[in-house]
């Protein structure tokens, strides 16, 4: 469980996982604020603590014609009004060292992009925001390795760290989860959360657009859970095949009201 104050975040049960879920990209704010009501609403219900997630822009794509984002300014807006209309927070991702101020004016949660995980300045920059960094492990690194990406947070003056697994490389088209490394982070005194919606995709297709196996999001979640994840990162939309940015391992809005019950349950039985 998360063990710092995070502002706007509920917590009414201090035994539940805690959940960052949204659109995988800003695509306008009618979109956005249309799928953050509806989780709010399930989550509100079933007492998980709700972070709101959408990523302002899209700095790492297989192709240089796919959709990267509606403008910096105009999605961070979206995410501060999101934010604002719910009472809840908010993180985006951040893929530079100049953009970490810039975001941190609008969001409350800064997450690093496991491809960068390594990148030092950048995550010293974002420590020095004082926001909440989110650090999402490598697919190329083990588990033991994010302890010093912890601690170049820490060292920089900001204890408010959480990890998030997303599965590690398996050939050049796969990725496979170890839930052994969840419990190996939790060593490292930070909240550990389970990205079920990335670790399921098929990256490098030869159509250069990424694949993925998003009927098997309620595995990845439920053993999550299973082993003591604190909490789960889950990329959600009312359309996912009409999505701009990461459709094909995306858990359609639809379905996770059902999925969130399910492991609200789960949750209770192994605690």
């Amino acid at each position: 469980m998360i063990n710092f104050e995070l502002d706007k975040l509920k917590f009414t049960d201090s035994n539940n996982f805690f959940l960052m879920a949204g659109p995988c990209a800003i695509e306008g704010e009618e979109i956005a604020l249309r799928i953050a009501e509806r989780i709010v609403s399930i989550t509100d219900k079933l007492q998980i603590p709700y972070i709101f997630k959408g990523s302002y822009r899209k700095a790492n794509r297989s192709k240089g014609s796919s959709f990267t984002g509606i403008g910096d300014e105009k999605a961070l807006k979206i995410l501060e009004k999101v934010g604002n209309t719910f009472g809840i927070p908010t993180v985006t991702d951040i893929h530079e060292s100049a953009e970490a101020a810039m975001a941190a004016a609008y969001v409350d949660v800064l997450q690093i992009p496991a491809f960068l995980c390594r990148q030092t300045d950048l995550l010293i920059a974002a420590a020095k925001t004082n926001k909440v960094v989110n650090v999402k492990k490598g697919q190329f690194l083990s588990a033991g390795s994010m302890k010093f990406a912890v601690e170049k947070i820490v060292e920089s003056g900001n204890n408010r760290v959480i990890l998030t697994d997303r599965g590690n490389t398996f050939g050049y088209q796969d990725l496979i989860v170890d839930y052994r490394g969840l419990p190996e982070m939790q060593s490292f005194n930070v909240p550990v959360v389970m990205d079920c919606t990335h670790s399921l995709q098929q990256p490098n297709q030869s159509s250069g657009v990424t694949g993925g196996k998003p009927e098997l999001i309620a595995t990845i979640a439920k053993a999550a859970i299973a082993v003591g994840a604190d909490g789960l990162f889950i990329e959600t939309h009312p359309d996912p095949a009409c999505a701009k940015s990461d459709g094909a391992n995306m858990l359609h809005l639809d379905r996770l009201e059902e999925l969130l019950t399910q492991l609200v349950r789960l949750r209770k039985a192994v605690i």
